[in-house]
């Protein structure tokens, strides 16, 4: 066997792509799978804003196809800084601002940026990605184990023990994979315990930071409302980062156009990072989206309908899910308040099929609901809660409201047959 480096030979590949690799080559052989498992969007259902896909376009016409600036491209800086200030309230210059080809290189950056090899950093499971970018860091986890009862989302009495010495806390909400998010009375609660803990801290020694990821943010239904540390408490802004873009909000995945925002020399150190990785946002791409942004009219007439489709089906399937538990099936759901996501419970473990195999598994469990009600969800172990945790993700990115009745019909058809 070849060896590489220590870091390559202790790594895991994504359990989501797994999964997704293996669904795809069963649809590829005939089978109809109703394919939940994808934290994106089939752009034939949801495309992304017209106005926005004719400014790419333009933009590529005028020639927009050079490096950018390593910083992202001045007027969309200028129409970020505009755009939150609108949405949130948040006030953040251009050079507070870093854009990159998405969430991902902004969130390796920043722990790259803020951890050296053996610092501890926080994150709560199921959470998406934070225990690998941890381990690309060599850093120490300290994973906070939540629970369906604070709707998997971390609180400060959870955190509070863990925070002596820790680099980095790590918050996600609306969060993935859940689709739950904070509150602003807990929120608030952990944003005391950060300054806290910096106050406590000797100058010149390391602070706390937090990653405050909120590339769901404008998904929120109902009077589920989302909040954010700066706002709440101000004197946070000297310890956010904040984690944004349009790869959600706009359905636009693909076009791979992020920002994060916050204390000017933690920015800055972000951008000599990305200035070495070359992660940048196509220069076309940030033209359009400069130019889409500004435009509150074309936002709003996007956002209203799409927000609207999303809901609805997780909505539906809630329901769904609700009735199957009111006929005394072993599963259950979190009402949805945000992402694009459902937190669904297949407590099937210790059943036997029809044929008399035994479920001794959660990933029997998982292959049994593959194989006979075609649902493709992606388990709460893949996100780094426990191997038998009986919970997963449900997205409803890829998902047609057409065909929700007979997905759950399948469903029941397939917890019926167990024993």
């Amino acid at each position: 066997m070849t060896k590489l480096s220590n870091m390559a030979d202790s790594m895991t590949g994504s359990e989501i792509v797994r999964l997704g690799n293996e669904i795809s080559a069963r649809i590829r052989n005939g089978e109809t799978i109703y394919n939940y498992t994808i934290g994106d969007f089939n752009s034939h259902i949801f495309p992304i804003p017209a106005l926005l896909e004719q400014l790419i376009i333009e933009a590529y016409k005028e020639h927009y196809t050079n490096y950018p600036a390593a910083e992202g491209i001045l007027e969309l800086r200028q129409a970020v800084a505009a755009f939150i200030k609108e949405r949130q309230g948040l006030e953040y210059g251009v050079n507070e601002i870093q854009v990159a080809s998405g969430g991902r290189p902004l969130i390796y950056t920043l722990f790259r940026t803020v951890a050296d090899a053996g610092d501890k950093i926080i994150y709560a499971v199921p959470s998406w990605n934070n225990n690998h970018y941890t381990h690309l860091n060599d850093a120490r986890h300290i994973a906070i184990e939540t629970t369906p009862e604070n709707n998997f989302m971390p609180t400060a009495a959870d955190i509070a023990p863990h925070l002596n010495g820790v680099t980095l806390l790590c918050l996600c909400t609306p969060q993935n994979p859940t689709g739950t998010t904070l509150g602003k009375e807990e929120l608030e609660k952990i944003c005391h315990l950060v300054i806290e803990e910096n106050n406590r801290r000797s100058e010149g020694a390391k602070k706390l930071y937090v990653m405050f990821d909120q590339m769901y943010g404008a998904l929120t239904f109902g009077d589920t409302q989302h909040y954010n540390p700066v706002s709440l408490v101000p004197a946070m802004r000297n310890y956010t980062i904040f984690i944004d873009g349009i790869s959600k909000v706009f359905a636009a995945t693909g076009v791979r156009v992020g920002w994060a925002f916050g204390p000017a020399p933690v920015i800055a150190k972000m951008k000599a990072f990305l200035s070495h990785i070359g992660a940048w946002a196509p220069t076309a791409e940030q033209h359009a989206t400069a130019r889409f942004l500004p435009n509150a009219k074309a936002v709003n007439e996007f956002l209203v309908p799409f927000k609207k489709a999303i809901e609805t089906r997780l909505r539906n399937i809630y329901k769904g899910f609700m009735q199957l538990k009111g006929l005394g099936f072993p599963v259950d759901a979190i009402a949805p308040q945000a992402a694009i996501y459902l937190t669904i419970q297949l407590n099937l473990a210790g059943k036997k099929t029809k044929a008399g195999k035994l479920l001794a598994t959660q990933a029997d469990v998982t292959d049994y609901i593959l194989s006979e009600a075609k649902l493709a969800v992606v388990p709460f172990y893949a996100f780094g809660a426990g191997i038998q945790s009986p919970w997963y993700r449900l997205s409803v990115g890829t998902c047609k409201e057409a065909e929700l009745t007979d997905m759950l019909g399948k469903l029941q058809q397939a917890l019926e047959q167990l024993q």
